[in-house]
């Protein structure tokens, strides 16, 4: 059955690879005979709103190309609504599509996903009126996000790696207050994650084993470490095994507020702001295809 789809389109997404990304996964949709209508905003605000004129329109599907930056603004948009969100990935990291079995670095094999249409409802996580897909960082990848923030050099995943190495020099754990369906917890740690989905950082699985259709958030404590022991755990990130490790803890719970002085929070990679932030669960808050 044709269906009429909006893809959204950042064209700067993973150095410029976005454009291509869209025209190989929008002929590949058209090719299935359904009715794609490309847009892209000059900025984030002009991208909000035209997300949202898709869900006003009732479009029979929202389709994100671009990074987690442009996902996120997609949410906003989307949670509560019946339009669907679908993905061509085309970003640095791709947490959310990864977390949801898009395949990366294939815009053709990402378009057949869509394709199948196979709705699937998925919790997000709310602070505020703020909606987020995959992980709230609160702690040195928080550090690391601002620092690299304020850094004009170098470009890219390397900028990311030099702010990891300034205030790995210089971090020392931070005091947390933490609530967690009500109950109280004050401590210490290197991080605390609030996670939706289990990744972050282009595939850090920081909250491995966070499930999107459970109604709860996984809150991901990591004590204190050395900053040779972090070092070392550090890599276990990326397959999910430093959750065997003895500073780490997770929490499952419907609600959290964190707590912790002068941090800046960050979720799906954008700022969020500073820390006291309550999150909560929200059961099925859009539909993804994946």
């Amino acid at each position: 059955m044709p269906r009429d789809l909006v893809v959204l389109t950042n064209p700067v997404a993973g150095k410029g690879r976005a454009l291509a990304v869209r025209d190989a996964g929008i002929a590949r949709l058209r090719a299935a005979g359904h009715r794609v209508h490309a847009v892209a905003g000059r900025d984030a605000g002009d991208a909000l709103d035209l997300a949202r004129k898709a869900v006003a329109d009732r479009v029979d599907a929202l389709v994100v190309c671009g990074g987690d930056g442009l996902v996120s603004l997609a949410l906003q948009a989307l949670a509560g609504s019946d339009v669907p969100l679908g993905f061509l990935p085309a970003g640095t990291g791709n947490d959310a599509a990864r977390s949801v079995g898009v395949p990366l670095g294939d815009a053709v094999a990402a378009a057949d996903q869509i394709l199948r249409w196979r709705p699937r409802p998925m919790d997000l996580a709310r602070t505020g009126d703020r909606w987020f897909g995959t992980v709230l960082a609160a702690g040195i990848d928080a550090v690391v996000n601002e620092r690299a923030n304020r850094m004009s050099w170098p470009r890219g995943q390397m900028r990311y790696n030099l702010a990891t190495i300034a205030e790995l020099r210089v971090f020392e754990p931070l005091r947390y207050q933490l609530d967690l369906d009500g109950r109280h917890l004050a401590l210490e740690a290197m991080l605390v994650a609030v996670g939706n989905g289990p990744s972050f950082g282009g595939g850090l699985r920081i909250a491995e084993g966070a499930v999107l259709d459970d109604g709860l958030l996984d809150v991901v404590v990591i004590g204190p470490l050395s900053k040779a022991e972090l070092v070392r755990t550090y890599p276990k990130l990326f397959k999910g095994t430093h959750v065997d490790h003895p500073a780490f803890q997770r929490h499952r719970v419907r609600r959290v507020t964190v707590a912790s002085p002068g941090i800046v929070a960050y979720a799906d990679g954008e700022r969020l702001g500073p820390l006291p932030l309550t999150v909560e669960c929200v059961p099925g808050a859009i539909t993804v295809l994946a």
